[in-house]
């Protein structure tokens, strides 16, 4: 067995082979003291599922942790919980949503691992939900099932030419560069794009323009993905990139930290494609007198357009700020209908119906921002489960304070009859793709008091005198009699180990495995 860490000067570390060979006796060390397997699990005795609460949390990122957290803390040694997630990995997006270079956000994962190894808790990964086991099936082996499975689709733009390559959202981006699975093999080839347009101005926008003007050795050390380092680095042609908004600059939905970050930390010049772009109107004044942050953000971009430059060591790449441009169509004047432009519609900001928020509206002039790429960060979107009520406008699965409905609620407050009993919802799928990681506490705070105020009732009506839920066992030995080949949190500490140590070999956080394959390789499942 080949155990060298390093390999030689110049040659990069093949994640799937390097980690397969370098680390079999670290798997294998690791699989010997695996002491919840799950057939230990499927042997669990009657008497000790029915003692217990059993709920079933689907999804691993912030909001089902958090939501796993409050359950123990308010309901102690009378509950179980098993969290299912598609992915062989846990943690969601703190691991593939997290820009690469904002580590310490990630640091929340030690919580969420202490978490999973508590007794009470056990952890399947690659366990997708619809495909190895049904929802129904799951609430029959629970007394309460919750769903934290986020929003893993977007918003679409709606305008023509927005199909076909070179065209992403924001959201496969970020996971093309942190290593998800889904976006391992996105056609990214940024050594054919010198100009990228993105379309939005909040901070999953600024991540994406970070990564792709900002020194790649400002990622080298972090856990960004193998494949995306090795281009940001070797082969990307990026010199500019367009950052447009229907609104202006005091209506950005970025926030100044991460802004300040942008424009003085990765060597860029900035600018605005028109000087009126950044003109105060008496309505902007307003904002920024109401709002600090508001008054920052306009601040920042102003003292950077005039600046003319970045103080980082790389300042021959430009961020354009395209405030007051509309997005209306993805123009496809390259070589075989690659994207050669992005046509706007300049706007006009007036105020919103009834005193709301300022809405921009088109003026009927027109002009197109040469580029080879578009990114659509106009917001994320969570998809249905069968079985589930869900509303599409909005992009969430209806409920009362976390509970899930039956329906679509009319306007009439909904009632208990209306309450599909042992059900919840937390996170995106719950209120919408807003707010921070530590948002989702919050929400799930809710979440889990809506559940626990239910929980004498779930038991009493599924208790040991109705025959039982089986919980834990029940579901490990469902996944084995379906040969599953499910990750449980002691498979997937090997795995990260694997990981950590490839990347402490080369002087990063870790060395990311992307290929499920490996990963399930890796783990010994």
């Amino acid at each position: 067995m080949n155990r060298r860490m390093l390999l030689s000067s110049g040659r990069h570390l093949l994640a799937s082979a390097g980690l397969l060979a370098t680390f079999e006796g670290v798997r294998l060390q690791a699989l010997t003291g695996i002491a919840r397997s799950l057939s230990s699990a499927a042997a669990a005795s009657p008497s000790e599922a029915s003692d217990k609460l059993h709920v079933c949390v689907v999804g691993s990122g912030p909001a089902g942790f958090y939501t796993v957290d409050r359950l123990l803390k308010r309901y102690g040694d009378k509950v179980h919980v098993s969290i299912l997630d598609r992915l062989p990995t846990p943690f969601g997006l703190v691991r593939s949503g997290v820009a690469p270079d904002h580590q310490d956000t990630k640091n929340v994962i030690n919580q969420f691992g202490a978490l999973a190894g508590d007794p009470r808790v056990s952890f399947f990964g690659n366990v997708l939900v619809g495909r190895d086991v049904a929802l129904q099936e799951l609430r029959q082996l629970h007394h309460a099932v919750v769903l934290a499975y986020g929003a893993e689709s977007d918003r679409r733009l709606g305008v023509p030419g927005e199909e076909g390559p070179g065209v992403l959202s924001a959201r496969e981006f970020v996971w093309w560069y942190n290593g998800h699975p889904d976006a391992r093999h996105l056609p990214v080839d940024l050594s054919q794009v010198e100009s990228v347009a993105i379309c939005g101005i909040g901070n999953v926008a600024l991540d994406c323009a970070r990564a792709l003007l900002a020194p790649a050795a400002r990622f080298q050390p972090t856990d960004m993905a193998g494949h995306a380092l090795r281009q940001l680095a070797g082969g990307s042609a990026v010199r500019r990139v367009h950052l447009v908004a229907r609104r202006g600059p005091v209506q950005a939905a970025c926030t100044p930290k991460e802004l300040k970050e942008l424009l003085t930390e990765c060597g860029v010049t900035a600018a605005t494609s028109a000087p009126d772009q950044l003109d105060v109107s008496a309505a902007d004044a307003a904002e920024m007198k109401a709002t600090r942050l508001k008054r920052r953000v306009h601040e920042l971009v102003s003292k950077a357009a005039a600046a003319g430059g970045g103080s980082g060591p790389c300042g021959v790449r430009e961020l354009v700020f395209d405030f007051y441009r509309n997005p209306v169509e993805v123009v496809r004047g390259g070589p075989g209908g690659a994207v050669s432009g992005l046509k706007v519609e300049r706007t006009v900001v007036q105020p919103g119906p009834g005193g709301g928020a300022p809405v921009a509206v088109g003026s009927g002039e027109f002009s197109v921002l040469p580029c080879q790429l578009v990114l659509k960060s106009i917001g994320y979107k969570s998809l249905p489960l069968e079985g589930v009520a869900f509303d599409s406008r909005r992009g969430v699965v209806p409920n009362l304070e976390g509970r899930v409905l039956k329906a679509l609620a009319a306007a009439a407050p909904a009632a208990a009859a209306d309450l599909d009993s042992g059900l919840y919802v937390v996170g995106w799928l719950k209120r919408g793709p807003t707010g921070i990681i530590g948002t989702n506490l919050v929400d799930a705070e809710e979440t889990a008091g809506s559940l626990l105020a239910d929980a004498p009732a779930l038991l009493q009506a599924h208790g040991a005198a109705a025959g039982g839920r089986q919980g834990l066992a029940g579901l490990a030995a469902l996944l084995q009699s379906r040969r599953v080949r499910a990750v449980e949190w002691g498979r997937w500490r090997v795995l990260d180990e694997a990981e950590v140590a490839a990347g402490r070999a080369e002087g990063r956080v870790r060395e990311k495995v992307t290929e499920v394959a490996d990963m399930l390789s890796i783990c010994g499942v």
